[in-house]
């Protein structure tokens, strides 16, 4: 089965005012050479990243892999919750039948969750009831052949803000593509509000970067976006990482002209909606100050480039569709659809974030 053999599911629905690009992304040496593609030239240093390596199959029987695997990637029609997995090696409690649960991704006609696997070769999966169409894709980032990508030579920063551009955490641009085509092209529009999210992945992560490269996997090809799902991701270190591609102009997020470009992590409600995930669970666990502390800077950087007030409540219109919804310009995922992201401890934090970006 191809890479694209697993699951094609909803796209973004996407909603907005404008930036000067060459102001908003620069690096310590005052060149602008953040490229997604890593291009540059003299501007780039090689770096070496293990490619992703995969193995789908379908339906619920016990599955083997070739590899140990870092996540399961699953995907099925129906209704959103019933569904399990067991694992019979690695770390992931093996053995022990663990409840699915959706975390940040949301789909129209079925559910989907990405389940770390602990390295684990088999597994098994008990799908919900009256499911049809179970697809799972085992997902190893950390130990296939390594690829070389351009990785910027100095430091990139956004209005000051430090950030680990697409290169810098190994983003293979390959799989923005399906059958020689770029799977879903950039659409703009004015930046309107900000979303918090979490990715619902392990607390403690010794590789980040490895985590964003499966939920790169899973949100480009087991769902079909051909993206990462959020503009920014923050780990526990309070690094901060460029996620959906925006163009080669060296601005993340943005185009030349200042507008969002369209992601794929609030269901019905993605453009001109930029969306911030920090790396972990946060349903217990609060986000860690590190985390915390970048996540502000962030918005704070965003919200006064944009003249957006992050305590404002605004009514949210999506320039496609015309839906609109009321909120705050800095909401939680839960604030627009029915789900747990971004985890109790950090929607409870969203107050005192607002205002800390407000100051």
């Amino acid at each position: 089965m191809s890479r694209r053999g697993v699951i094609g599911a909803a796209g973004a629905v996407a909603a907005s005012a404008a930036l000067t690009p060459a102001v908003f992304a620069s690096t310590d040496s005052g060149e602008t050479d953040n490229s997604a593609s890593g291009a540059g030239g003299s501007g780039t240093t090689p770096g070496k990243f293990p490619a992703t390596q995969t193995a789908a199959a379908t339906g619920a029987a016990e599955t083997n892999t070739a590899f140990a695997a870092s996540y399961i990637a699953l995907r099925w029609t129906g209704t959103q919750h019933g569904a399990g997995i067991r694992f019979a090696d690695g770390h992931a409690s093996p053995g022990i039948w663990q409840q699915v649960t959706g975390g940040c991704a949301t789909v129209e006609d079925g559910g989907t969750a990405l389940i770390a696997a602990g390295n684990a070769t088999t597994y098994k999966l008990k799908a919900p009831a009256g499911a049809s169409g179970v697809l799972s894709l085992a997902i190893d980032t950390t130990d296939g052949p390594h690829r070389t990508v351009k990785v910027p030579s100095h430091p990139t920063r956004l209005r000051g803000v430090r950030y680990v551009s697409r290169p810098g955490w190994g983003a293979d641009e390959s799989k923005r593509y399906k059958d020689g085509k770029v799977n879903s092209p950039e659409k703009y529009y004015p930046l309107q509000a900000i979303t918090v999210h979490h990715t619902a992945t392990p607390n403690d992560d010794p590789d980040p970067a490895a985590t964003i490269r499966s939920i790169y996997e899973y949100h480009a090809v087991t769902l079909d976006w051909g993206d990462i799902g959020y503009h920014f991701l923050i780990d526990e270190d309070g690094k901060i990482y460029e996620g959906r591609y925006s163009g080669h102009d060296g601005t993340p997020a943005f185009n030349t002209d200042g507008d969002l470009v369209t992601a794929f992590h609030t269901l019905g409600y993605n453009s001109g909606n930029i969306g911030i995930a920090l790396l972990g669970t946060l349903a217990k666990k609060a986000p860690t100050s590190a985390a915390k502390k970048s996540l502000i800077r962030l918005i704070k950087a965003i919200a006064r480039f944009k003249g957006l007030d992050p305590q404002a409540k605004i009514t949210f219109v999506n320039p496609v569709d015309g839906k609109k919804k009321d909120v705050r310009t800095v909401s939680g995922h839960r604030n627009w659809l029915s789900t747990d992201c971004p985890g109790k401890t950090m929607y409870d934090l969203l107050t005192k974030v607002r205002a800390a970006a407000a100051r």
